[in-house]
């Protein structure tokens, strides 16, 4: 009888005889997602899938349920203080955070101080005028 091999089942082994493996699933990124209030700050760290987007880990995250009064809607969010999309994929170690509303305009404040200062004379207390000293008489 002669032996007959079936050549559509394929060889796995390897020439130093292990099994090679199946292929790895893509390994996951690590990711934070950030949020702060005046008195409170919090940073979740997460495992996500390649490809994740912004917003899709911050609803991983569960951020939202923590802090209610954040609208993805409203509230602007970013990655490492720069503004991003919602949809913008995610590389690893980047930093989700999202933004509050400011409570006074930076720049509006600024311009009410430099206002301010314009109407106080520089050095302005008694005697600014003479330098601030008596003059002794000689004699």
């Amino acid at each position: 009888m002669s032996s007959v091999v079936d050549e559509s089942v394929m060889d796995t082994s390897r020439q130093d005889g292990a099994m090679e493996s199946e292929p790895a699933a893509p390994k996951k990124i690590h990711v934070e997602v950030a949020y702060a209030l005046p008195d409170r700050q919090v940073i979740i760290p997460l495992e996500v899938e390649p490809g994740t987007t912004l917003e899709q880990a911050v609803a991983l995250s569960g951020i939202v349920e923590q802090f209610p009064g954040i609208d993805l809607d409203v509230d602007k969010v970013g990655i490492f203080s720069k503004l991003s999309k919602r949809n913008a994929v995610l590389r690893e170690h980047d930093r989700v955070e999202i933004y509050r509303k400011l409570i006074a305009d930076p720049k509006k404040v600024r311009k009410e101080r430099a206002a301010q200062g314009k109407k106080m004379k520089k050095g302005g207390g008694e005697g600014a005028e003479t330098g601030g000293g008596e003059e002794v008489e000689k004699g």
